[in-house]
């Protein structure tokens, strides 16, 4: 018997809209890996199906590298312009994505794809360098020609995604610098810019210390053709996770993702009892808890928009394309 029958078309349409956005909602099933190790560094790749067959999607750096996308200063501290020119490729910014120039470092505050041939785009961003409101040596004022480096540690994610607090963004940048500072043996800041954490990543020791990590682990994801994310934990605690939505785009990632994650280990290296090894089951756990979160949902730019799902101990920021009907990124961060 027809459902229209029993209830009625506007009955129908509701029901049928009711069930397409849950499904939107529900992240899908993935399959966690075994743990792969070095020193406080522990990694677990996430398997999954690929959401979209796109292949001309390429990240920030690589389009700023070959000059088809540009980051422009707006002169205020919180938001940028961005624009696509090429017209062939799609470029996927990462919420954590710090971008080199202007009048000051900046990270972009959202995942999102930017459509080839877009026009310029107003983007969420924070500051990441206190210290500077003005052209730094021979880089550009105007624009952001570079994007070699990444947030860093779970509590500045928190800080430019949860509590999107700019002072929040300086304590933790400060933080980070301090930490890598002890660990190491000597400042990290750069006497360009003592308060840019870009400067700060750029560091010798910091480069040298994160380079032991990245050789030991980069080499996890070959030959795996359906990894879509990974989940790390640092001294024996889960820090967060990334899906994305295909492989193609996870392998771009990858290289900056593990260095990031790297740098988080190199900071909280010192000094610290690890505790028992994290297992794959605990892993699972952690992503379906923020899952089940209450969702709060804002709008970033045209038909993209960000899902907030919060727990007690964890939560889970989820980039959406609305108009492709699909989870472009989805970032989980244990709060505690």
């Amino acid at each position: 018997m027809k459902l229209n029958r029993l209830f009625g078309p506007a009955a129908v349409a509701l029901v049928v809209f009711a069930l397409a956005s849950i499904a939107f909602s529900q992240a899908p099933a993935y399959r966690i890996s075994q743990a792969y190790s070095h020193k406080n560094l522990t990694i677990f790749l996430i398997h999954g199906k690929n959401e979209t067959s796109k292949t001309n999607i390429i990240t920030l750096p690589e389009a700023l590298e070959r000059k088809i996308f540009r980051v422009y200063e707006t002169g205020d501290v919180n938001e940028l312009t961005v624009e696509n020119i090429s017209k062939e490729f799609d470029v996927f910014i990462q919420s954590g994505d710090i971008v080199k120039g202007g009048k000051q470092d900046r990270v972009l505050a959202v995942s999102i794809i930017i459509p080839a041939q877009s026009g310029r785009v107003k983007i969420d961003a924070f500051c990441v360098e206190s210290g500077r409101w003005q052209k730094r040596q021979s880089e550009d004022a105007k624009q952001f020609d570079s994007s070699s480096e990444r947030l860093v540690t779970k509590d500045l994610k928190l800080a430019a995604n949860g509590d999107r607090s700019q002072q929040e963004v300086w304590n933790k940048v400060a933080e980070a610098q301090k930490k890598l500072s002890e660990n190491l043996g000597g400042s990290v800041a750069s006497e360009e810019s003592n308060s840019s954490l870009q400067l700060s990543l750029e560091n010798r020791r910091v480069a040298t210390s994160v380079d032991e990590y990245v050789r030991n682990l980069s080499g996890i994801t070959t030959g795996k053709s359906d990894v879509i994310g990974y989940a790390f934990a640092v001294n024996g605690q889960i820090n967060s996770a990334d899906i994305y939505v295909s492989n193609a785009l996870f392998k771009k990632l990858w290289p900056r993702m593990l260095k990031a994650a790297a740098v988080e280990a190199v900071a909280n290296s010192r000094g610290v009892r690890l505790a028992e090894p994290v297992k794959s089951d605990e892993v699972k756990g952690f992503i379906a808890d923020a899952d089940k979160g209450r969702a709060n949902e804002r709008s970033v730019s045209g038909s993209a928009s960000v899902v907030t799902r919060e727990q007690k101990d964890n939560i889970v920021f989820e980039a959406r394309d609305d108009k492709s009907n699909v989870v472009v990124h989805r970032n989980y961060v244990k709060k505690n």
